[in-house]
């Protein structure tokens, strides 16, 4: 009997011990597979968050003069007027193309579709690649209001005012780079001694046309950075004519304030934007030469890319903070904005200088 029973006690126990060593092993093979799940999940990050580090880098500043040496076509001997402003917005608009990750604004696919900073400071060139062209088709290169326009100018302008979120049938990138190689070509006939169509005036009169439409830019911008710290306003929109008026009315203040999800938005534009004006200015001063010193007015333009290359010193910090104007953490985009704001006045006073006979 006592045999019996210890038999019993140790098949039923047998069976306990097997059930549980079953559970353990269920319960190992759910552990390791889950284990296996988050180590591919990393594989698979840890590429797209180096490739976002890399794409993430702002292209570093170049020389004007050294990009139309390689750009103008080899059998123009002498400088070409014209031939370093046109090259040097041939090498920014290729820039947006061919830096790091290529053009991002319009990716569909990780890491770019998560990435805002850089398709920010993307639209910040591209509006500037837009001004820059429509000058040079309306102005630069006619010699008057009733002149032709340049038949390569007027296919690149186009060309560049392209939706610039577009991805396919037909995407940013293939409307851009038409519009490059068609710039391409008005630079080699701008070089070319036989060919005496393609022409770029630099007159004061010229230059003061798209300064006139940086100067408003830049106001705008300034506008948006400042308006990362809420202030009340006075409405100035009907200042300095008694018999003005508009549309619709607007209170006699207005309360500004740049939504927190637009603030990095909006700084990475304004850095974008001066990168861009800040190139085209330097070219400008070679092209120009000769208009600014008759004016006396090559400091004032030195002032302005002064002011615009303070914009780009590298950030010291991961984010774009948003402090309060005397509070404890820094206000990235009112530093930006007192730049833009102080190149922005100077640009007034340049006009001036250029405006006078």
């Amino acid at each position: 009997m006592a045999w019996n029973r210890l038999k019993r006690f140790w098949l039923k126990n047998k069976r306990s011990m097997s059930d549980y060593s079953a559970d353990v092993k269920e319960d190992f093979t759910r552990q390791s597979h889950w284990r296996w799940v988050l180590i591919a999940l990393v594989a698979l990050a840890l590429p797209l968050v180096v490739l976002a580090i890399i794409w993430d880098t702002e292209p570093a500043p170049f020389s004007v003069q050294q990009v139309a040496a390689e750009r103008v076509p080899a059998q123009s001997a002498e400088p070409v007027v014209g031939a370093v402003t046109t090259a040097t917005l041939i090498h920014i608009a290729d820039t947006l193309l061919t830096k790091p990750g290529g053009y991002l604004s319009n990716d569909l696919m990780p890491p770019s579709v998560w990435m805002d900073n850089i398709p920010n400071w993307e639209f910040g060139v591209l509006v500037q690649v837009r001004d820059m062209s429509k000058a040079m088709r309306e102005a630069l290169s006619r010699s008057q209001s009733q002149s032709r326009e340049d038949k390569d100018l007027a296919l690149a302008e186009p060309r560049f005012n392209f939706d610039h979120r577009s991805w396919m049938l037909p995407s940013s990138e293939n409307e851009y780079a038409a519009g490059i190689k068609r710039l391409e070509s008005y630079l080699t006939r701008l070089t070319d001694p036989n060919d005496r169509e393609a022409q770029f005036y630099a007159r004061a009169d010229n230059l003061n046309y798209w300064l006139r439409t940086v100067e408003s830019r830049l106001g705008s911008l300034s506008q948006r950075l400042s308006a990362s710290v809420e202030r009340v306003r006075v409405n100035t929109d009907l200042a300095g004519d008694a018999a003005a008026v508009q549309s619709t009315a607007v209170p006699a203040e207005l309360v500004v304030k740049t939504s927190w999800w637009e603030i990095d938005d909006v700084f990475y534009e304004a850095r974008g934007t001066s990168w861009a004006l800040l190139h085209l200015l330097k070219a400008a001063e070679v092209d120009f030469a000769d208009v600014l010193e008759k004016k006396n007015a090559r400091v004032s333009l030195q002032q302005i890319i002064r002011e615009l290359e303070a914009t780009q010193e590298p950030l010291g910090s991961p984010m774009i903070l948003n402090g309060s104007g005397f509070g404890m953490l820094a206000n990235h985009s009112l530093v930006m904005a007192n730049y833009i704001s102080r190149a922005n006045a100077a640009i007034i006073d340049l006009r001036e200088l250029l405006a006078q006979g």
